[in-house]
This record gives structure tokens, C-alpha cells and sequence, in this order.
């Protein structure tokens, strides 16, 4: 997972003489915790464009043909609406609901965003504490996709569809090896900081959250172990289950040895009347075979229409609680940090009683 932008901005242009005269524009990302800046002129959009096919949002047009060049570069106004089209242009790819634009790589590398890989090879001397609490808050997020890949693991198995269940557990796992690498490399990362000369208490709480991310680490292992000790018991059962007694199905079905199904050959049995058939004839019977047809149909639409709802109620229910799983993150990192100031502050108020 990349880093999570947050903002992109274009507040400024510069005029370069070298190699030859054009004019860059300075683009400000914001990230959760920190910001960079990268330089890029006209034709870096335009090839980043290209790249990514089809974005939401055309690339502000070039200038006309009939200006020199010199006009071009010195003219405010043609800069300034470029400027307002590129940030809108890049605003547009961000703010897309299809993923896939911000997602892409060249989308990245345009915006020098730092991959997965590069976090996960970084040594902990590297970390900063902004770095830090970035690293955790993808780790968090890397958290909520592994139990996503295992809860729609169980859903599958349930519904019979054991390749596409295989194909989430075995994502899963690969997700939580990385996790458990990147949660030692952030418990290692600590150290550095308290180094750097990170105060007591600020340490504890990152210590406290990287025990958390242990924690579901654990956790998440034991989902996995509980999964396939599940599926090789059921395997047992399933080849060690009895068939029913003789008894037990002579009780249920009865003692005959007429064939339950029907048998290919046989001589097909006669319809028989029924109240509503009876006094109707060949014409009559054909129209109330076609009101039975269409009632069914009817029934088939409106539990058509109340499974879609099932489903839609479903999803919501989704999307709800990942928000609540999200605001309880933020709620849980809050009473840290409360908790932290509270402890500094009676050590403070611990001091001024001994004096």
C-alpha cells in the first residue's frame, strides 16, 4: 500500500532558462504526516497522460500555435491558467472513485510517492518520527486488509466457492508475513528515536502501539491456524460420517420400494384433475397455465427485488463498519495520547507536592 495522499497543490510557477526557456510548476503533496514538494514542467504532464490512457479530467490545452515562444513563457495570465488546470487535472485523478488513476504507477512516480517496497527495505536508522507514525498508520491500515481478506475467505467457503476461498486465504497470509516484518522493523525503530532524544513518555506510546500491532499479529495468526484446523476437521468428518441406520429411514420414508425419483424408461403418469382444471376446458386450461406462469413470474421479480436489497443493505452495513472500525482507530489513538499528557502531568504535579 502506498502512501495515503491527502492534498495536492500548484500554488506556484517558475520561469527556467536551462536548457532552454520553459516553465515548471511546483506540486505540494500532503501526505497523513508529511508533505514534499516535486518540480515538473508541461511536458511531464503530457507524458504522464499518456501513460495513464483515459483519466477522469482532459490536460488543460497547449497554447496557440500563432504565440512565440517568448510570449508563452512570459505571459502571467496563459501561465496562471495553466497552472488552475494542471492542479485541477491532478485533483481530478485523486478525488476519482475508480482507484485504479491514483493507483497507478506512473501516478506515483510522478508524485515521487514512496512504494511499499521501499518502506519495508528501509532500516529502522532511517525512521524519523513523522516516518514512524506514517509507517504505523499503514501498518494499521494493512491490519484491516488482512481480517477483510479473511472474513471474505470464511464468506466464500460458506458459499461453496473453495477456489476463490483458497485464493483470499493465501493473499492473506502474504499480507501477514509482510506485516509481521514491518511490525519488527518498527519495534526497531524505536531505539533510533530514543536516540534521536524522543521524551520517555512519547516512547512508551509508540511502544504501547507497536505491542497492539504484535497483538494483531497474534491475533491474525490464530484466524489462519483456526481456519485450517476447521477445514481439516469438517474433511474428517465428512470421510468418517456413517450412512443413515436402515431403521431411522425406513421410519422416515416408509417400507416401500417404489423409486423415489423418476426412472429414465418408465411409463409417465397420468395428470390428475384438480378442483380448478376441472371444469375448464383445453382452452381454459391453457389460459390458467399461462396466469399460474406469470404469477410465478411476478414472485420471482418481487424476491429478486428483496434479495438486491438484502445485498445493498448489506453493503451499507459494510461500509458502515469499516467507518466505525476507522473512528474507533482514531478513538483509541486519542486516549493515548490523552493518556500520555495525563501521566506527564502527574509526574509534574508529583513534583510540585515534594516540594
Amino acid at each position: 500500500m502506498a502512501t495515503t495522499i491527502q492534498g495536492i497543490y500548484i500554488r506556484t510557477a517558475a520561469t527556467c532558462s536551462d536548457p532552454s526557456p520553459h516553465t515548471e510548476y511546483e506540486i505540494q503533496v500532503q501526505a497523513a504526516v508529511r508533505a514534499w514538494e516535486v518540480w515538473h514542467r508541461y511536458s511531464d504532464f503530457v507524458d504522464l497522460h499518456g501513460e495513464l490512457g483515459n483519466p477522469p479530467l482532459p490536460l488543460p490545452p497547449k497554447h496557440s500555435i500563432s504565440l512565440s515562444f517568448r510570449r508563452q513563457i512570459n505571459d502571467q495570465k496563459l501561465i496562471e491558467e495553466r497552472r488552475v488546470g494542471l492542479e485541477a487535472y491532478l485533483r481530478a485523478i485523486l478525488a476519482a472513485k475508480d482507484p485504479q488513476w491514483r493507483n497507478h504507477r506512473a501516478f506515483l512516480d510522478f508524485l515521487q510517492v514512496p512504494l511499499p517496497s521501499q518502506a519495508a527495505s528501509r532500516p529502522q536508522d532511517a525512521f524519523t518520527s513523522a516516518s514512524w507514525l506514517e509507517e504505523q498508520g499503514a501498518l494499521q491500515a494493512l491490519v484491516r486488509d488482512i481480517r477483510a481478506d479473511l472474513y471474505k475467505r470464511d464468506s466464500l467457503s460458506s458459499a461453496g466457492d473453495i477456489s476463490a476461498s483458497h485464493s483470499s486465504n493465501v493473499e492473506g497470509k502474504k499480507k501477514l508475513a509482510t506485516l509481521v516484518s514491518r511490525v519488527g522493523a518498527l519495534a526497531q525503530g524505536i531505539e533510533t528515536l530514543a536516540k534521536a532524544g524522543m521524551s520517555g513518555g512519547e516512547l512508551t506510546r509508540r511502544g504501547d502501539s507497536v505491542s497492539r500491532l504484535q497483538d494483531e499479529c497474534a491475533k491474525l495468526g490464530e484466524m489462519v491456524v483456526a481456519a485450517r484446523a476447521s477445514s481439516a476437521r469438517q474433511t474428517t468428518f465428512m470421510a468418517n460420517m456413517d450412512p443413515a441406520p436402515t431403521a431411522d429411514r425406513v421410519a422416515l420414508l416408509g417400507a416401500t420400494n417404489a423409486p423415489i425419483t423418476r426412472v429414465f424408461g418408465s411409463r409417465p403418469r397420468t395428470p390428475q384433475e384438480t378442483e380448478q382444471t376441472r371444469p375448464l376446458d383445453d382452452r381454459g386450461v391453457l389460459q390458467y397455465q399461462q396466469l399460474q406462469i406469470t404469477q410465478q413470474d411476478t414472485q420471482l421479480t418481487q424476491l429478486s427485488t428483496i434479495l438486491q436489497r438484502q445485498m445493498q443493505l448489506g453493503v451499507a452495513i459494510g461500509s458502515e463498519i469499516e467507518d466505525q472500525n476507522r473512528m474507533l482507530d482514531d478513538l483509541a489513538s486519542d486516549v493515548d495520547r490523552t493518556g500520555a499528557k495525563l501521566g506527564k502531568a502527574r509526574k509534574q504535579l508529583g513534583r510540585l507536592e515534594g516540594k
